[in-house]
């Protein structure tokens, strides 16, 4: 039995303004995953967890983001026994003025707003992993087998 799988790694940050409890969305324009969610991306070789979350919110927002904290994982099966796997960060220390990127359009919102917009697939279902400190991971089955989302508490 092999002791290393293949694995995509990427991350998502939630960015939250402490004052107003807003959170900072992206419109993307990605045909592949499109809709209303957070910034994100692969980590790059070399790179460190968390410098790929922080270089992600700069790209993808302008703010460059202080001590991100990683709150939990979503991840997923894929072909040939390799995972798919997103550190998801949340960060309410920032600084600098957000813009748009070639990403998609970057807006505030609230989380009950968001619930009313076009989203991608299971990026509702990932909300808790970000907001309740008990939960630390958003497991994906596979629909063709009749698995289903779970959430590990």
């Amino acid at each position: 039995m092999a002791r290393t799988t293949p694995i995509e790694l990427t991350n998502m940050i939630m960015i939250e303004n402490p004052n107003t409890r807003e959170i900072l969305v992206q419109d993307r324009h990605n045909p592949s995953w499109p809709g209303v969610t957070f910034p994100g991306g692969h980590i790059e070789p070399g790179e460190t967890v968390v410098n790929s979350a922080i270089r992600e919110a700069k790209e993808e927002t302008g703010l460059m983001i202080e001590n991100p904290r990683l709150v939990g994982i979503k991840e997923w099966a894929l072909d040939g026994d390799a995972r798919y796997i997103v550190m998801l960060f949340k960060a309410t220390k920032f600084r600098g003025e957000i813009h748009a990127s070639t990403e998609g359009d970057i807006f505030w919102t609230t989380r009950e707003s968001l619930k009313n917009m076009k989203t991608p697939h299971t990026f509702l279902e990932m909300l808790p992993v970000f907001d309740e400190e008990k939960i630390s991971e958003l497991a994906l089955g596979d629909p063709e087998k009749g698995e289903q989302v779970i959430t590990w508490l």
